[in-house]
C-alpha cells in the first residue's frame, strides 16, 4: 500500500505495528534517514539497540546472505517489546530476499523496515511493498516541511507552538535549509530559549538562524539587485570556477527575488530574511517595489524555461548573465526614478 504525504506523517509518528513491512525511499538520503529514525524511535521506543530488538544490515550484506533478513525477522529476542529488522540502502537486487521475509511474516515477528534511494514506479522493490496489503511504501520527496511538520519538529525540541510572525519565519527557514540543518537550527533555538518564559518570537529565530544561506550565490544577486552591471561578469566568473551551474544560479536568483517580493509586500514589517545581507535586502525590496520585482521574477522564469528547453542552443551561462544584466538595468532605472 502506498501512503500519501499527509497519511505518512501520521504513520511516522505512530507506526502501525500490525504491518509486516515498511519501505521508505527517496533521492535525498538525509530526508529518508530522518524519517526512518523517527519511525523506528516511535515503533521500538528507548533502548532498542541495547536490548537487541533492532537488527541492522545493508542491501549489499543481504545480497551476500539472502537468508539474513528472514533469520532476523524470526529471531526470538531476550527482551520484551516490539522488534524490527532494518535493511539500509536496499535496491531491486534485494527484492526476492525481502519478499521471502515478508511472505513468511507472522504477528509477533520483527517488522521489516527497508530504506532505499530514488525508486522508479517500475521498481520491483517498490512494487513489492505497494502491491502488498500488509506493507507500506512511502516516498520522501524534496518538498520543504509543511506547517504541521514544522510544528511537530518544534514540539519535539521542547518549544511551544509558534504563532503569527514566528511561524512565518520558521516556514521561510524550512524552505531555505535542508532538513538536517533545519532540525539543528530548531534545537539551537530550543537551547537559546531555555529558561525564557516568553513565547518564541521572530527575534529569537533571527538570532539563531544560520549566518549564511547560499552566500556565494547571493554575492552576485546582491550586485544584480543593486544595479551594478559592471560587476556581474567578474562575480559570475568566480562562481563558475567554484562549480556553479546556469540552472543553479537561476534557481538561486528566483529564491532571492521572491524573498525581496515578500518583503516588499509584507504589511507587518517583519519579513523573513536571514543572513548577513538582511538589512541590504530589506533596503533593496523597498527601493524596487512589488511591481518591479514581479517583472524581475518574470524575466527569471522565462530564463529558467529557456535553460530547460530541449531546443535551447545558446550557452546557458550567457543566458543567465544577460538576464541578470537586464534585471540590474531595471533596478538602476528604479533608483533613478527615486
Amino acid at each position: 500500500m502506498k501512503l500519501n504525504a499527509r497519511d505518512a506523517l501520521g504513520f511516522f509518528a505512530k507506526p502501525d505495528t500490525g504491518r509486516a513491512g515498511v519501505l521508505i525511499y527517496g533521492a535525498d538520503a538525509m530526508r529518508v534517514a530522518l524519517r526512518r529514525q523517527q519511525m523506528l524511535a516511535a515503533l521500538l521506543g528507548a533502548g532498542a539497540d541495547e536490548e537487541m530488538r533492532l537488527s541492522r544490515m545493508t542491501g549489499s550484506e543481504l545480497r551476500t546472505d539472502s537468508a539474513r533478513l528472514l533469520d532476523a525477522v524470526k529471531a526470538i529476542g531476550f527482551f520484551p517489546g516490539a522488534r524490527a529488522a532494518f535493511v539500509e540502502d536496499a535496491g531491486d537486487a534485494n527484492t526476492e530476499a525481502v519478499r521471502a521475509a515478508l511472505s513468511d511474516w507472522q504477528p509477533g515477528d520483527a517488522q521489516v523496515v527497508v530504506t532505499a534511494g530514488a525508486l522508479k514506479p517500475a521498481s520491483k522493490l517498490r512494487k513489492l511493498f505497494e502491491e502488498s496489503r500488509n506493507c507500506v511504501a512511502i516516498g520522501i520527496y524534496d518538498d520543504p516541511p509543511g506547517r504541521a511538520e514544522i510544528e511537530q519538529i518544534v514540539s519535539d525540541a521542547g518549544l511551544a507552538r509558534p504563532e503569527g510572525a514566528a511561524m512565518a519565519l520558521l516556514e521561510e527557514l524550512a524552505r531555505a535549509l535542508d532538513p538536517g540543518d533545519f532540525r539543528q537550527t530548531i534545537e539551537k533555538i530550543a537551547l537559546y530559549k531555555r529558561g525564557d518564559p516568553e513565547p518564541l518570537g521572530p527575534e529569537d529565530i533571527a538570532a539563531c538562524a544560520p549566518s549564511s544561506i547560499e552566500a556565494d550565490v547571493d554575492d552576485v544577486l546582491v550586485v544584480v539587485a543593486d544595479g551594478h552591471t559592471d560587476r556581474i561578469g567578474p562575480v559570475m566568473q568566480r562562481l563558475v570556477s567554484q562549480g556553479a551551474t546556469p540552472v543553479g544560479l537561476c534557481i538561486g536568483a528566483m529564491r532571492y527575488f521572491r524573498t525581496l517580493y515578500r518583503v516588499a509586500c509584507d504589511p507587518g514589517g517583519r519579513p523573513a530574511v536571514f543572513g548577513p545581507n538582511r538589512d541590504r535586502m530589506m533596503s533593496q525590496a523597498r527601493r524596487w517595489g512589488a511591481e518591479r520585482l514581479e517583472g524581475a521574477l518574470s524575466e527569471l522564469t522565462d530564463t529558467d524555461l529557456a535553460l530547460r528547453s530541449a531546443a535551447q542552443t545558446a550557452p546557458g551561462m550567457a543566458l543567465v548573465e544577460r538576464a541578470f544584466i537586464r534585471i540590474a538595468v531595471a533596478g538602476r532605472q528604479r533608483q533613478g526614478e527615486n
